[in-house]
């Protein structure tokens, strides 16, 4: 590596049958030492049916979930956030820039979805989601997800590209040779990107003060900070699991007992188990 920081341009190609994805021209300036993201296409479609499992349990109807519990609809393998208008956004709200992404890509959608991208979802509560579940719209938006897990899973490789800079710059000094010491060695490790790419989508960066219990996050910056010092190879990806497990328990113990997230902690902890071992 240079000993200068990097400027670099986001040219990855996501893969599509028809070809490579269009990338939005945009310098990311990266700190020393952080590796520079590649994916195989193999990678690439292993991992969007991994992450659509996850989602989803392989059932279509999911691709499309609203929970009880939240005030925004989830869509996509990745189950992206998109809220209703006037809905206050606790969470990063991750399905608008999807819709871009599909416009900058040259994937055809439909009209409704150009004009409503900005406003908001178009179904302000759950019981009218449910109830909208065979109008034609919805059904154009369904089937438009399930056919493009590729671009997605690409979507959400370019997301944590992207948001490395934003995690380093965000940490005091000391521990930011930790983190990317950690990153680059999940990076080089075979089979690593699905952790790193399934977290960041799953919890977040770990940036967002509205993501917080007791000043603690859950994101992929707590998880790289919390791992001890790895190196590429097999026990990059145990700890990485290890510490994604931890700092879920510490979220659980730190959530309000209202939200009775305990209910949640035996699925993320096999989903987190799963990074142990790697899918390809």
């Amino acid at each position: 590596m240079n000993s200068k920081n990097i400027l670099l341009t986001a040219t990855l190609c996501g893969l599509l049958l028809t070809g490579c994805t269009k990338q939005t021209k945009k310098e990311i300036e990266y700190p020393v030492g952080v590796q520079i993201p590649r994916l195989s296409p193999y990678e690439l479609n292993v991992i969007a049916e991994k992450i659509y499992q996850n989602e989803t349990s392989g059932n279509p109807k999911n691709i499309m979930f609203w929970s009880p519990n939240e005030n925004f609809a989830s869509l996509g393998i990745g189950h992206f956030i998109w809220y209703p208008q006037g809905e206050p956004k606790k969470f990063d709200e991750t399905f608008p820039a999807m819709i871009d992404y599909f416009i900058a890509n040259k994937v055809e959608i439909p009209a409704w979805l150009k004009r409503v991208r900005k406003t908001g979802a178009p179904w302000r509560n759950k019981a009218i989601f449910e109830r909208a579940r065979g109008d034609k719209e919805f059904q154009q938006l369904k089937y438009l997800l399930l056919n493009t897990k590729a671009l997605q899973t690409q979507f959400f490789f370019d997301r944590l590209h992207a948001s490395i800079p934003e995690i380093i710059k965000y940490v005091a000094p000391q521990y930011r040779q930790h983190i990317v010491n950690n990153y680059n060695a999940l990076a080089a490790t075979r089979g690593g990107w699905y952790p790193l790419i399934d977290y960041i989508n799953f919890k977040g960066k770990g940036i967002k003060q509205t993501e917080r219990y007791n000043n603690q996050g859950w994101g992929l910056l707590q998880v790289l900070k919390t791992m001890r010092p790895v190196k590429a190879g097999p026990f990059a990806l145990m700890e990485f699991s290890r510490a994604a497990q931890a700092i879920l328990e510490r979220r659980v113990r730190n959530s309000p007992p209202q939200r009775n997230e305990q209910r949640w902690l035996k699925g993320w902890t096999k989903r987190t188990k799963g990074y142990a071992t790697p899918i390809l």
